[in-house]
């Protein structure tokens, strides 16, 4: 049995990145193989703990925020992630190690934020949509009645910019424009380079 395919979805809230990974399931759904939808922060008691932080109904600095993010990615690896990979399925990610890099950096040491998570596994693939972020608070604020920590236009722009900044830190990561396309055409070119990859 050969080893499942691990795929993260990435980008600012109100990016798409929930839509593409529920469209990508279904595609490989189609095609008769396993796969195991993800995301982070998890459903743990320490995803739990990172969500009433974002939703600020609990405060701690950023630097234990980060830490948080951190135990719960290696608690993710090892109970659902490399598990399911072993055993042939297939794992797609809402989320990762960029995200932390991403939205961390905001507020920490960049380097500091790769040397904690420099101990976790690379994705496959690794797609971040490209959002700006003025539209990304526009869809959340259509979405729903309030906002997270990092939710502000100026925040999810420059998130935006780090992620472009950090397109090469992962191999086989591609940037996909996310605005002003139909998320089924984003899907479609998502497809393609996945097909390309297991062709290649």
């Amino acid at each position: 049995m050969g080893k499942g395919l691990f795929i993260v979805i990435e980008g600012p809230d109100g990016s798409g990145q929930s839509t593409q990974t529920e469209l990508l399931a279904r595609w490989f759904k189609k095609k008769n193989r396993r796969v195991l939808v993800t995301k982070e922060p998890t459903n743990s008691m320490i995803g739990g703990i990172i969500r009433s932080v974002l939703k600020k109904e609990w405060q701690v600095d950023m630097k234990t925020l980060q830490l948080l993010f951190a135990a719960d990615r290696a608690y993710h690896l090892r109970t659902e992630i490399e598990p399911f990979l072993n055993k042939g399925i297939d794992v797609i990610s809402d989320r990762y190690v960029l995200s932390t890099l991403a939205f961390g950096s905001l507020e920490e040491d960049l380097e500091w934020l790769k040397k904690i998570n420099s101990k976790f596994p690379e994705p496959d693939l690794t797609f971040i949509l490209n959002v700006p972020g003025k539209v990304c608070a526009e869809r959340i604020a259509r979405s729903r009645l309030s906002f997270e920590i990092f939710e502000t236009t100026d925040k999810l722009e420059k998130i935006r910019k780090n992620y472009l900044d950090l397109k090469n830190y992962h191999k086989n990561t591609h940037v996909i424009v996310g605005d002003e396309r139909n998320p089924v055409e984003i899907h479609r070119e998502i497809i393609g380079i996945i097909e390309d990859y297991k062709n290649g």
